[in-house]
Parts: C-alpha cells; structure tokens; sequence
C-alpha cells in the first residue's frame, strides 16, 4: 500500500477545494480518499462505506462534521467523481462544507455539523496534504485526475459535466480553474513520478510506499476481481490479487454475452483454479466442480481441468506453476475459450490451437445466451492468483516485455490474438 503527500505552507485557512475520481476497492475498513493532517488533528473524506467528511479539531468534530449513512460506496465495477468544498467565509452555515458526487451536491446527511463563519483550520494552513490515506493508515484506491484548489471554492461542474448523449457525468480533462500557492493537478501520467504536479505550481508530491500506476481510469474503466461476488477470499493490488483457502473463489467485475476477450493470469501460491463461468453459477464454495464453469489448474504432469462440470487431469495442456502465465482468449462469438501458458494456446490434449481459423479450442459449446464471467477458486490452503485485466501487472510485477495488441487497449505480456481485446468499457464499445 502507499498513500501520496506534500506539506502545506501559508495556505489558506478557510477555502479550498478538493476534485478526485476514485475506484473503490474495500467496504469493510476506513478508505481514505484525502485528508489535511496537522498532528492529530484532520479534515478528511473517507467510505466505510458510507460517506463521510469530517473535521477532527482538539478531540472533537465541533467545527464540521457530515456523515451521510445512507450513501454508501460498494460499486467495485466503477469509477465515480468527488468534489470536496471548504468554504467557511460563506454567509450560509450549510454551505460552508460542500460534498458533490458524480456532479450531484449531497444533501442528506445522518449526522450535519459545519463551521463558524471565517473559521480558520490549522490542518489547512500547514498541514499535510495527504491522498489514499485515512488517520495513520493508507489504503489501496485507484485515484485519477486529482485537483487540489488552495484558497478558491468550486463546484462539481468546474470539474466535469454531463454527456448529453448518455446521460452519464463524465471527467474534465483540462478544467479552467486556480491553484493558489499550495494546489496541485495529479495527472498520475509518468509511471516513475506519480507525484508530479500540472497545475503550473511545481509543486511535487511525495509517494510513501509502491504506488502504481493503472490503465484504469474514468474514461476506461478495466475489469477487477469483484469483492462483491466472492467468498472467504482475501482480494489486494486493487482488488487483481486473490488469496484464500478450501475451495473460496472470486468472480470478476464484467461480464459478456458476445464479443472476443484477452486477459492473464498467474497462479502466486498453492493450487488455484483458473477460467471462466457464467450467471447463473451460485456464489458458493466449490464452483469450480459445477456445470456452467470451465479453466485449468496445477495437476500432475500435466495440467487439470474444469469442464462444465467434469474434471480430470489433461493429456497435454501444460502444466499450471506459479512460474508461468496463463493466456485466456474467450469468443463468446463462437462459444470457444482458448487457453495458453506463456503465449503458446493448445487444446486439452496439447494440440496447438488456431485461434484465427477456430480449430482445435481449449474448451467448446459455451452458452452465449448467457453472460461469462473471469474466475478463479483456491483448490486448497494458502492459493491464489494475480490478474491482469489490461493493467500490465501481476500483483505488483510489471510485464517485462509488452506483447503486440492491435486494440491497443491494455498492457499484456504476450500477444492479444486478433481480434480479441481486455476486458474494458472501451473494449464493450467496440
């Protein structure tokens, strides 16, 4: 985990303003998304899941405090757009503290405490400037296009507007707006300086842990494991790593009826089954045995399979080690799911696969009147898996040498078969 930060100096005490775009990733612990930090005292906004930005100032939130219980965060399968506005010179106590989601001021509030009018917080002036962390303790979140506006107070729609043909609110990419002396603009656009600042200030931000940078963003938004559709299984690396025991598996975030679909899988530990399976499997243990469920895992000499609810162990397919990398290609076109370690995609005897004619698929017959789903299950204790959606990792790994992609949507190891693209929205629209 990491958490990014920068001091502030002479900043101003009553105004400011805060536009992120995150990616939730956890319901069951204090995710972060920002906070101002000055000793122990704090202005953060948090999801637990619920909504919730607060002011802890000398062992209270007296001085602002809005708690919405009934907001709650557990779209996994998303990005979606926070604007945080401070504003104590407001004649108008309620619009002091200004909370706005997917361009929509947030009003109803469980518990509501705002600011004496001019009030000055010390956690402002020269404090810490903190994102991905709540309190003492960071958290895994996907953040894009992150403004920080020090001593101007904005709202929602100087940061994004609605599409007129889809109704949805999408992002600002070069939104007409001021800094002040301590803001920054986090494009998050150079792998090796996240922190880098485009507001003109110059002012970088500092990165305490790993903090990776993802294809996934706003406009693009990429497949995960969903911690929605799970079960006693431990997810991490934004929700791309699984780990577990006893027969635990975890659904991804998208699914499809149609279309041609690339991603890559790593066993990290232990023996863990690797494919596919479609909607109407129950989320139970042992899925991997069920019909409607189909993928590979360590065996013998060779590898095992799951096949719609048979199993045994191959006569050819490679064997499944955390050393190598498993190629899925789903044509669901078709209903044909080819599989392949390190690049090379074969049937379960070994006969190597033609993706581009169709001959000689890992698996056959799949039901494209029903949507499919990537999965994976622990088949014992201490497994897992590392997935890469388009992100170009595995856990924490970067691909050591990007294969070719003519959709040229993600970041994979080997080569995209043609035709085929990642598991995206963009990828949906094509």
């Amino acid at each position: 985990m990491a958490y990014i930060y920068r001091s502030n100096s002479s900043a101003s005490g009553t105004t400011a303003t805060i536009s992120a775009w995150v990616k939730s990733v956890d319901t069951s612990v204090d995710a972060g998304v920002f906070q101002f930090k000055s000793s122990s005292n704090t202005i953060s906004f948090y999801t637990n899941p619920n909504l919730k930005f607060r002011v802890y100032t000398s062992g209270s939130y007296s001085t602002g405090d809005l708690v919405a219980n009934n907001r709650k965060f557990r779209d996994f399968g998303g990005w979606w757009h926070l604007v945080a506005t401070i504003d104590t010179t407001n004649a108008t106590s309620g619009d002091r503290l200004r909370v706005y989601i997917n361009g929509e001021r947030h009003t109803d509030f469980t518990t509501e405490t705002y600011p004496s009018q001019n009030q000055s917080y010390a956690q402002l002036v020269s404090g810490n400037f903190e994102l991905g962390k709540y309190s003492s303790t960071d958290r895994t979140t996907y953040l894009a296009h992150v403004h920080y506006c020090d001593g101007y107070a904005y709202n929602a729609d100087s940061f994004g507007s609605t599409d007129a043909t889809t109704g949805q609110w999408k992002i600002n990419t070069q939104p007409n707006v001021q800094y002040g002396s301590n803001g920054v603009f986090l494009k998050f656009a150079s792998a090796g300086a996240l922190g880098t600042d485009s507001s003109g200030n110059n002012n970088t931000m500092s990165i305490s842990g790993t903090a990776l940078q993802t294809q996934d963003n706003p406009s693009n938004n990429f497949c995960t494991w969903n911690p929605q559709k799970k079960m006693t299984v431990t997810l991490s690396n934004g929700n791309t790593t699984t780990s577990g025991n006893g027969d635990n598996g975890a659904w991804g975030t998208i699914g499809e009826n149609s279309g041609k679909w690339y991603w890559e899988t790593q066993q990290n530990a232990g023996n863990t089954m690797m494919g596919i399976l479609h909607e109407d499997v129950q989320q139970t243990t042992g899925r991997s045995d069920q019909a409607g469920v189909y993928g590979v895992q360590d065996g013998t000499t060779y590898a095992y399979y799951r096949n719609n609810g048979s199993s045994g162990q191959s006569s050819g397919f490679a064997q499944i080690t955390n050393s190598v990398v498993l190629c899925h290609a789903l044509d669901l076109d078709n209903g044909k799911y080819y599989l392949g370690v390190n690049g090379s995609f074969t049937n379960l005897s070994g006969t190597a696969s033609n993706i581009s004619s169709g001959t000689n698929p890992t698996f056959s017959g799949l039901d494209t009147t029903k949507f499919w789903f990537p999965f994976t299950e622990c088949r014992g204790n201490g497994a897992g898996c590392d997935a890469n959606f388009g992100n170009g990792f595995l856990g924490t790994t970067a691909i050591s040498s990007e294969g070719s992609n003519a959709s040229n949507l993600g970041k994979f190891e080997y080569d995209v078969p043609a035709g085929f693209t990642a598991w995206c929205t963009k990828g949906l629209n094509e």
